[in-house]
């Protein structure tokens, strides 16, 4: 039987908090019903699925990389590295190694493993929708935590995206040490702080 881990990331597009990236090797004895591209469930469906995943799967690991590493290194090299950390994290804590990595995009992170990279792997693959259910949940659970810190950007609504609500609270009370500097709106923000 072949061995294939499959791999996602989330939180490419917000705006705060960490890009979280998960691996899973599905047991194929033990069939998890309703796995898809974690964009298309409800949160509670998510959120029920990630404890199946944990539950049943040979081996699961979910990664990061902080706001700051992705200002330094930029978000796709963030999503890779975090994949990267992910894959290495499962292999070292379930003691597997997969013999081939299947990872939703276009890109594949820098690893020593057989990989590939398939567009839209979320909705073709189960080892990959399950990955990504994993790192969506990981990285809202984050996005409640930073919403207790600074409440006042109101991240447990937008979870950290650029709504309408979220750049108004951002014009209003600045930026936080959790904010993705290097982003656009933010950068837009910080220059016109600079002309005041």
């Amino acid at each position: 039987m072949q061995i294939i881990c499959g791999v996602d990331e989330a939180g490419r597009g917000p705006l705060a908090g960490a890009v979280y990236a998960a691996a899973v090797i599905l047991n194929p004895e033990k069939p998890i019903p309703g796995l898809a591209d974690s964009k298309k469930l409800s949160e509670k469906k998510r959120d029920f699925l990630s404890d199946e995943i944990k539950t049943k799967a040979l081996a699961w690991a979910i990664a990061s990389c902080s706001a700051q590493e992705i200002d330094e290194i930029n978000i796709l090299q963030a999503s890779l590295l975090a994949m990267k950390r992910a894959i290495e994290m499962m292999q070292l804590q379930f003691d597997i190694t997969p013999d081939l990595v299947q990872v939703d995009g276009n890109k594949r992170p820098k690893i020593s493993l057989p990989c590939e990279a398939i567009v839209q792997g979320d909705s073709k693959v189960q080892a990959i929708s399950a990955a990504s259910i994993l790192a969506k949940v990981a990285r809202d659970a984050e996005l409640y935590a930073l919403d207790e810190i600074y409440p006042q950007y109101g991240f447990a609504k937008h979870k950290g995206y650029p709504t309408k609500f979220h750049l108004e609270m951002l014009t209003l009370h600045g930026i936080s040490p959790i904010h993705r500097l290097s982003y656009a709106p933010i950068k837009k923000l910080i220059d016109l702080t600079r002309i005041h």
